[in-house]
């Protein structure tokens, strides 16, 4: 069993996952409205992912003997500059998320809550691959440009991606 700290701590983990779900939901409905198919497709997914990543905490607490308390979601974003402007605030984002992982890990070795350590290294490598996610997009976007064929392109590409849970 988990220590109410860390149980408090991961609820609020929750509460910042479903927060980065609803962002990137308001994301996707931003390029979608401004014509940008790929990338409303690509923020879609990416809400999608941060709803998985909730399901993961929310097991984790319940398989620990603990209870999920839910809290408010924050109101996000919901104008934005361009689609290099959403991805440089999504990447600001998942730092901000990885340093809240990091912070549970660092109670998780505090506590010496072994459990909680391994469960959290996935997390751990998840927000080293979010952060280079955003970030090839963020260069492929400033080498292309904000306007014309290198736009459509990434688009087009960004339109690919699809959804794949993690496997437990």
């Amino acid at each position: 069993m988990i220590s109410k700290n860390m149980t408090d701590a991961l609820n609020v983990q929750i509460n910042k996952e479903l927060f980065s779900s609803y962002l990137y939901l308001s994301m996707s409905s931003y390029a979608s409205h401004i014509g940008l198919p790929g990338v409303a497709n690509w923020f879609f997914i990416q809400a999608q992912e941060e709803l998985a990543h909730v399901q993961r905490f929310y097991g984790y607490i319940l398989s620990q003997g603990q209870r999920v308390i839910l809290d408010a979601i924050e109101k996000p974003e919901s104008e934005f500059a361009s689609a290099l402007a959403m991805f440089e605030a999504a990447l600001v984002h998942e730092q901000y998320v990885t340093g809240c992982v990091n912070d549970l890990v660092n109670l998780a070795v505090e506590e010496r809550d072994h459990a909680s350590q391994i469960f959290l290294q996935w997390f751990v490598t998840e927000q080293v691959e979010e952060e280079e996610n955003a970030s090839d997009i963020i260069a492929k976007l400033k080498l292309a440009g904000d306007q014309g064929g290198g736009l459509f392109m990434i688009d087009k590409e960004l339109s690919a991606r699809v959804f794949v849970p993690a496997a437990a």
